[in-house]
């Protein structure tokens, strides 16, 4: 990873492989940052999207 600061912006480089969860993470903190939505809600979410990746994607792991 390379962190440049510029005088007007901060500019983070990191390998691509890594970048994609990186800008999921930095989008969600964007989106959430004023959200007031209760954890329990969060986490029901969480465990749905969860689910829905692991029906999805148990039969790569299933060898």
């Amino acid at each position: 990873m390379i962190i440049e600061r510029t005088a007007n912006e901060i500019v983070i480089r990191f390998p691509f492989t890594a970048g994609v969860d990186m800008i999921d993470y930095l989008r969600y903190k964007e989106l959430t940052a004023n959200n007031s939505t209760p954890q329990s809600e969060v986490d029901a979410l969480s465990c749905k999207i969860n689910r829905k990746w692991w029906k999805q994607n148990t039969a790569k792991f299933d060898k």
